[in-house]
């Protein structure tokens, strides 16, 4: 698959490694920074093209993720949710083997504000985010920065089994961020986060899942 990434929004918080390690599944080990664990959310917009296949998609996507490693040590991404306004790609997210959520979706930006809004439909509300951030000026992001958002692979789990995708794309551009307003419910973490960058996207070559 081909994708786009555009108006992405990373807002960090951390977390003991413990309860980071139990919202893993058996076979993955957490991946931390200096002791600590970490969980973020990241309301973006995304088009999809699937090779051979006419066309292209382009919806909201929010999604709330921790990190771990593949067993031969590449960076990797488990989601706990993505929430994604078109139900087509709800339905092959969940056959690819991650948990998307079906939700009422809404971005805008004016100048420099990014906004960000999300409500999961039935049967899986109430769950909800409203993100309004700031977009500052360009950065290169220090080594936390790095180890959260150069993430080169993601882990998926179908029917039991572990499987991992490798994700190819330039580096992040990164700008420094800052939060306007913030109310949501899907992260385990509450409050504020402790890291907010945003970056004005990336194009994404999406590999097969392979099973380890």
């Amino acid at each position: 698959m081909h994708h786009r990434w555009d108006d992405v929004t990373f807002l960090h918080w951390p977390c003991p490694p413990q309860q980071a390690q139990r919202l893993l599944p058996v076979g993955l080990e957490v991946d931390t920074f200096d002791g600590s664990a970490w969980v973020s959310l990241v309301p973006f917009v995304l088009t999809v093209r699937i090779e051979g296949v006419p066309g292209t998609w382009t919806f909201p996507e929010t999604n709330v993720r921790t990190y771990a490693t593949t067993s031969d040590g590449v960076p990797a991404i488990w989601f706990l949710s993505l929430d994604a306004a078109r139900v087509a790609a709800v339905l092959g997210g969940r056959a690819y083997g991650l948990p998307y959520m079906w939700a009422r979706m809404r971005t805008s930006r004016i100048g420099t504000v990014r906004s960000y809004r999300s409500e999961r439909r039935r049967p899986h509300a109430p769950a909800s985010a409203q993100v309004v951030v700031e977009v500052g000026e360009q950065c290169d992001g220090d080594e936390l920065d790095h180890f959260l958002v150069d993430r080169w692979a993601l882990f998926a789990e179908r029917r039991g089994r572990l499987g991992v995708t490798l994700a190819t794309h330039d580096p992040w551009p990164l700008h420094n961020a800052r939060v306007l307003s913030l109310s949501q419910n899907l992260t385990p973490v509450p409050g504020l986060p402790a890291r907010v960058h945003h970056s004005p996207g990336v194009a994404v070559r999406v590999g097969r899942w392979d099973l380890r």
